[in-house]
């Protein structure tokens, strides 16, 4: 097992020395974790009930900000009811399924927000898929509807032969639509004309909204393949809006700038729950933009922010600026800010605290820096435990008597949740998922865990530090990345024969990038090979993130007995020119093709002179 320095680890003096910072949340913390678990199974809960009462209490009080955009509580609330009273009146029912193919605009959140009312289930489509997989993300849920906006027009349009004839398709123009409503193209219903009649005041339906009611698919890259839609309730909702949002201890003075995809749950969840636990403002943009990020901060007043790693990297990469410390940004929520990182960043944009948290959208254990700690994921309300676990075989490791083994203090592990009425497995759209994610006895017979998949090290008194992924997904550009899905499509170029997808690291940045091994078709040589075709094909065929940054060509790809590929070998060979013998290509910044990697660009990487 894997030691921790003792800097690393959290001692009982430490935690004496964070009580007086925390003092001035608990009102507001005892509040949050009221709301989160004393309920009923039949006492109204969710995304609506708690947008509805801050509505009530800050109608006037800006809720979102976006471009030139400033909608209220008030008026976010009731564009909400009139979708929610179209769908109604359309014979839309608590369960039913409505697709969402949206930009960060305020039409999703206006949408998402209506169907939570209503009890539907908003299927939060990833924006950067296409083709097959956008195709296979829509049908797998069965959506009564999809509402596309006009950005997404020309992604859509390929595949629309594919649906379902009953599927009933809504548009909203790329403009503000409650001014400019614009005309749908044929075969689509203009949604923002659909509502134009409908009443603003709230649903009734809010009231019949429980903890296991669906509330949204989040799409998530499993091991086996194509995306996954993992199911968010409303309880789950709430037991976040009770924790995290509390946590972050916002109020309507505040401003949270968070320019992350919203069909992740770091942002349509964690995010916005903080917002709407403190009667603050969200401010978002379409797509992140390093340039734009402190001048979107000055613009918006923003106090908070919400994050994903990468950025923290993209941030630091950029030039130093006057604007680097001219706001009044002092704390930040999300997840993957790395250790290597972590106290620059605070340094250099002068952010007091980092509510670094940890969760899956499957998942049923959560951590949360409540106490600010460096370098941490934070404590965990929830049950869980950290287990050894053997990376070759890829299984906890259990004792003589079949169950598994907590690891120590200082140690990393295997993170698994306990599962039980409060922190339950609400599992994948398909049930076969599901059973590969849990672990049967493993302290006793007839208990039931969790599988995380992730490694994480044991910091003592219940906090942790999150160390790496494990097993055919990883992460890059804040995506998870399935291997099969990209085997897959490499396997269907007539160039490839064979392929094995794994994550390799590069230093100074966040997750791993893709790798492939792969074997060229028969009588093809690496000299025929037409480099920049086959990358403009995975670009076409695949997202951006997903795209292999490194491709090495061998003449065969060893397997085991069993005929796996041994992937572990792979991955700590990575591109390392002294451990491959074969021929390695590699996409750099900005480049549009694959080229040979040398012992310059090689050592170029190593010395982070290329931003990945």
């Amino acid at each position: 097992m894997m030691k921790a320095s003792s800097t690393d680890t959290i001692e009982f003096s430490d935690l004496l020395q964070k009580i007086p910072s925390v003092l001035p949340k608990l009102p507001h913390i005892l509040s949050g974790l009221k709301q989160a678990y004393l309920r009923s199974s039949k006492t109204p809960t969710g995304l609506a009930v708690a947008f509805e009462k801050t509505a009530q209490y800050h109608s006037e009080r800006p809720a979102l900000f976006f471009e030139q955009q400033q909608l209220s509580y008030k008026e976010l609330n009731q564009w909400a009811n009139q979708i929610g009273h179209y769908f109604l009146a359309q014979g839309v029912q608590k369960g039913d399924v409505i697709a969402i193919m949206l930009s960060n605009r305020p039409e999703f959140f206006a949408c998402v927000l209506a169907l939570a009312k209503i009890g539907a289930i908003a299927a939060l489509l990833n924006t950067a898929q296409s083709g097959q997989v956008l195709s296979h993300s829509i049908r797998l849920v069965q959506p009564k509807a999809l509402i596309v906006g006009a950005e997404y027009d020309t992604v859509i349009q390929p595949i629309q032969h594919e649906f379902d004839e009953t599927l009933r398709c809504y548009w909203f123009a790329d403009t503000e639509t409650r001014k400019e409503q614009g005309t749908a193209p044929q075969g689509y219903l203009n949604l923002a004309q659909c509502i134009d009649c409908f009443p603003e005041f709230n649903t009734t339906t809010t009231k019949h909204v429980y903890a296991k009611d669906g509330l949204f698919y989040i799409y998530t890259s499993g091991t086996t393949g194509l995306p996954k839609a993992v199911i968010f309730n409303h309880g789950r909702w709430t037991l976040a809006y009770g924790t995290y949002g509390h946590m972050l201890n916002l109020n309507e003075q505040d401003v949270l700038y968070a320019p992350l995809p919203m069909y992740h749950a770091t942002g349509i969840v964690v995010c916005w729950c903080g917002v709407i636990a403190g009667g603050a403002a969200l401010a978002t943009r379409r797509k992140y933009s390093t340039s734009q990020f402190w001048l979107d901060v000055q613009k918006f007043n923003v106090s908070a922010l919400g994050y994903v790693g990468e950025i923290c990297r993209y941030l630091l990469d950029a030039p130093a600026s006057s604007q680097d410390q001219q706001h009044r940004v002092s704390k930040m929520i999300g997840n993957g800010l790395r250790p290597n990182i972590w106290h620059d960043f605070k340094q250099r944009f002068a952010v007091d605290e980092i509510l670094e948290m940890y969760a899956s959208s499957e998942g049923n254990v959560g951590f949360s820096n409540l106490l600010n700690f460096d370098n941490t994921v934070g404590l965990s309300p929830t049950p869980f435990a950290i287990v050894q676990y053997d990376q070759e075989k890829n299984r906890p490791i259990r004792n003589d008597q079949g169950f598994c083994q907590k690891v120590k203090k200082g140690e990393v592990g295997l993170l698994i949740g306990k599962i039980t009425r409060r922190s339950p497995f609400d599992g994948y759209s398909d049930a076969a998922k599901n059973q590969s994610a849990l672990l049967q006895d493993v302290f006793k017979q007839g208990d039931a865990y969790f599988n995380s998949g992730d490694l994480v090290r044991n910091l003592g008194f219940r906090h942790a530090q999150f160390i790496d992924r494990l097993g055919d997904t990883f992460r890059w550009k804040g995506e998870n990345v399935s291997t099969a899905e990209v085997e897959n499509v490499l396997m269907q170029q007539t160039e490839i024969a064979e392929a094995v997808v794994y994550g390799v690291e590069i230093p100074q940045t966040n997750g791993r990038a893709g790798m492939a091994s792969i074997t060229l078709a028969q009588g093809l040589s690496l000299e025929q090979l037409n480099l920049a075709e086959l990358w403009k094909k995975l670009q076409q065929a695949l997202p951006a993130y997903a795209v292999p940054v490194f491709l090495r060509i061998q003449q065969q790809l060893e397997t085991t007995s069993t005929f796996k590929y041994p992937k572990n070998n792979l991955k700590h060979q990575g591109f390392d020119l002294e451990q491959c013998h074969e021929p390695i290509v590699v996409t750099l910044p900005q480049s549009q093709t694959y080229t040979p990697l040398t012992a310059e660009i090689f050592a170029n990487i190593q010395q982070y002179h290329y931003r990945f």
